[in-house]
């Protein structure tokens, strides 16, 4: 979430208004009697400990402090408390490795907690409470310690609300995960800051300090490695739905999408680039996003062991950098300059490296290893996803193609013509022409020249009408010497013009036959006409079947039977 100059300016501007002010009138108004700094350093390195030892819960730092805070304040009052807390937050941000961007997080944090301790604390004060060893017997102190506990965990819920909504301006849910893990882990841990007060009180004193900080921190892993494990499953599961979605997808491109998609919908993602491996020779850049943006893939290829994606696929193994400083000397590319971590994966089919995955992001050690883990996985899903549409692209063309000349067979042309027809009976097309065309004495060719002179001659052809029609239409071979022109919302008049365009482009350009030669040594040249019936509906027809009929009428009684070499409409 990026924050604005002028709040950054505001937050330290804040800070240092309220924080050093507030701790000098505490100090004033409720300073620590007889207190050394030895009796409160053992409380220090107990805060350290676990400030240093967070869970981090939708990106939500999580440290369990407040029983080591209420022991200390119980024992020594809410200055020392505060001045611990203080220290506390900071060793907090500098375990979390804050950036440079985001430095502003320093005193706002400061400043939150002050405001935590110093409202739990007055009103702790204001209910008659009061510190010191003299309190550990009388049963009041512990209401009152409840009491404290209860607002400091109120206020600290408040501020972070306030924080989401009105500096970083989240729009909810606000009672997330994070705030159901520091819920459940304040009320599990807050009564050890009792335990931890009665025995330091006791002749136990500096010895508690250790029987009640070395099961804590066993607690707090076991609640970090339940955490992880949970978060672990849950990526599992996503790459086991993601798998699925991926292997729903019948088209290469659509399986590309997709999985770049989740990726960034996965993993806090800034850049996602995919790279084919080209002939075993190269890597060459077919995907690339930034900032959840589709740019054109524009990059120079990567030879092996040639940058990261290059060094991924040289050892076909996973990479993961967590600064710029453990990838600089490896990059050769064109890594963006803002990009600091980076995820990069091999993709493998069949023991062979097809592909590399690389995510980067502007912030340190923005991702786990256990995501890297999970990313290995999905880019396997992503490798049979692939190949599979592939496969069904493949099989798709050689059942909807000819053969031959590459154009729509008829069995596809039927179906279109079936579909366009729909749209013109619901009226989302006003016109539908079609073109019938059969090219003239086809048959003395083929004996003069023979049949593969007559196939050369039928492709040439094709490549002429598809040409020559582009976007306007659809081409297809409708039958041996027969080809067919569909051509949504064209009227009959421009389909008849059209249909003569055709004509002078056929009769006018001789065809070359590629593998004839004739007595001076030179290419064949063959001179041919075509026949061509033009009908349109919805005037011609009123079905798909009677369209196709009728413009083969006009072919062939109004153009054939005419001489051939002409345009024929179909008439009622």
């Amino acid at each position: 979430m990026k924050i604005s100059p002028i709040i950054k300016n505001s937050i330290w501007f804040t800070w240092l208004l309220v924080v050093p002010v507030g701790i000098w009138v505490t100090y004033q108004v409720y300073p620590p009697l007889d207190v050394s700094v030895w009796e409160v350093i053992p409380f220090l390195f107990l805060m350290a400990v676990v400030a240093a030892m967070p869970m981090v819960v939708n990106n939500t730092p999580i440290f369990l402090i407040q029983w080591v805070s209420l022991a200390v304040f119980l024992t020594y009052g809410i200055f020392i408390e505060m001045v611990l807390m203080q220290i506390s937050v900071l060793i907090l941000l500098m375990r979390l490795r804050v950036q440079k961007a985001d430095m502003y997080r320093v005193p706002l944090n400061s400043l939150m907690f002050f405001i935590v301790s110093l409202v739990s604390g007055l009103l702790f004060y204001a209910l008659g409470g009061s510190h010191g060893a003299h309190l550990a017997k009388d049963p009041y102190t512990y209401v009152l310690g409840t009491v404290y506990g209860i607002s400091n965990y109120g206020v600290n819920t408040l501020c972070l609300l306030l924080l989401q909504a009105v500096v970083l301006k989240l729009k909810g849910p606000y009672f997330g995960k994070d705030f159901i893990w520091e819920t459940v882990t304040t009320l599990i841990t807050f009564p050890i800051g009792f335990v931890l007060y009665e025995l330091y009180l006791s002749d136990m004193e500096h010895y508690s300090l250790l029987f009640v900080g070395i099961p804590f921190a066993s607690l707090s892993i076991i609640l970090s490695l339940y955490y992880s494990s949970g978060k672990v499953n849950h990526y599992l599961q996503s790459a086991a739905e993601i798998g699925h979605q991926l292997a729903e997808r019948l088209k290469a491109d659509e399986v590309l999408d997709l999985f770049v998609q989740k990726l960034i919908e996965m993993l806090p993602v800034d850049y996602a680039y995919i790279m084919d491996v080209v002939d075993e020779k190269e890597l060459k850049l077919i995907h690339k996003v930034e900032f959840g943006e589709v740019l054109d893939p524009i990059a120079e290829p990567l030879g092996k062991g040639k940058g990261i994606s290059g060094l991924v696929w040289a050892e076909k193994k996973p990479v993961l950098f967590h600064s710029k400083k453990q990838w600089r000397h490896i990059n050769s590319g064109y890594m963006p300059p803002a990009a600091e971590s980076i995820l990069s994966v091999p993709i493998v089919r069949n023991n062979q490296v097809i592909g590399v995955l690389v995510l980067a992001a502007n912030k340190k050690r923005a991702f786990e290893k256990s995501q890297l883990i999970i990313i290995d996985i999905l880019c396997s899903h992503f490798a049979i996803a692939v190949e599979n549409a592939r496969h069904h692209e493949k099989t798709k063309e050689y059942s909807e193609r000819c053969a031959l000349t590459g154009l729509y067979n008829y069995r596809y042309f039927e179906n279109m013509l079936s579909s366009e027809f729909g749209k013109l009976q619901k009226g989302e097309r006003d016109l539908l022409s079609l073109i019938l065309l059969d090219i003239d004495h086809f048959k003395s060719v083929n004996d003069t020249y023979g049949h593969q002179s007559g196939n050369e001659i039928l492709v040439e052809l094709g490549e002429r009408l598809k040409k020559r029609i582009g976007n306007m239409g659809t081409v297809a071979r409708y039958g041996g010497e027969e080809f067919v022109i569909l051509l949504p919302d064209m009227m009959k008049g421009d389909a008849l013009k059209l249909a003569e365009q055709i004509r002078l482009l056929i009769a006018e350009n001789p065809f070359k036959l590629l593998q004839s030669m004739d007595e001076e040594g030179k290419q064949l040249l063959v001179k041919i006409t075509a026949s061509i019936g033009v009908a349109t509906a919805p005037q011609d027809a009123d079905d798909s079947l009677a369209l196709i009929r009728h413009a083969d009428r006009a072919l062939y009684v109004g153009a054939k039977r005419s001489g051939r070499n002409r345009v024929a409409e179909y008439v009622k």
